[in-house]
């Protein structure tokens, strides 16, 4: 599937301040993403990526501006934006007691797949991030890589058409790293992937787009087709 630039925008970001106190955690942000595409919010802890996407995600609401998710909005209609959304925290809270097998077909059912559908989603969902040879596992017996495989299988299972993972390379080997880079590589197209990261190579391997984050201001936004050098940008920038 290629990107269709003209089509409305699945993600819509208008004006959008988050305050804590006298704290601002986002200032004015405006941002639209297409369907399809995958796009890279890029900055160093601290700089409003984890707070943009948990407003997106209906965990936080905005002070001022407005979120729009498929059409719906976060804050007046929360639920029938999350639907449409696949969410990996950077430190996922998954059910350790559990076997995989057993927290997939709980996390489809809980997000709504029709009860006839759940097996397939699960095996499906399993093929897709390599976890058929562990879903008899208990989760608590996993590696750090297959711990995180199961939280991207997780916000897969119910083929939602948005995908957002916050740091998801964070704390994993090299090998696993790229097993994880493929695997949204594999997204594209296929979902609208919001990937964040405070590593510039990380977001230059996998986005379509860059948005850079600093302070909480969004300071560019540009294709990564046509920024040859990433960290020239970023320097200039910041």
């Amino acid at each position: 599937m290629f990107l269709d630039v003209s089509a409305a925008p699945i993600i819509t970001i208008q004006s959008v301040s988050k305050r804590y106190g006298r704290v601002r955690a986002l200032d004015d942000v405006s941002l639209q993403v297409a369907a399809g595409e995958v796009l890279g919010l890029l900055g160093p802890n601290g700089s409003g990526k984890t707070t943009l996407i948990r407003l997106l995600t209906g965990y936080l609401t905005p002070t001022s501006g407005r979120l729009c998710v498929a059409g719906h909005d976060t804050v007046d209609a929360p639920m029938p934006a999350r639907r449409h959304i696949g969410y990996v925290p950077e430190s996922v809270p998954l059910y350790g007691h559990m076997r995989v097998r057993e927290l997939l077909t709980f996390m489809a059912r809980l997000r709504g797949v029709a009860a006839g559908d759940v097996a397939a989603a699960v095996a499906r969902t399993s093929a897709r991030t390599g976890l058929g040879d562990v879903l008899a596992a208990p989760i608590t017996t996993l590696s750090r890589g297959y711990r995180q495989r199961v939280a991207i299988a997780q916000a897969l299972v119910h083929d939602p058409p948005i995908v957002i993972l916050d740091e998801p390379t964070n704390g994993l080997d090299p090998r696993q790293i790229i097993e994880t880079r493929r695997l949204i590589q594999d997204l594209r197209g296929q979902c609208t992937v919001l990937v964040s990261s405070h590593i510039l190579g990380e977001i230059q391997k996998v986005a379509d787009r860059v948005a850079i984050l600093l302070a909480g201001r969004l300071l560019a936004v540009r294709r990564m087709a046509e920024t040859p050098d990433l960290e020239a940008l970023f320097l200039s920038l910041t």
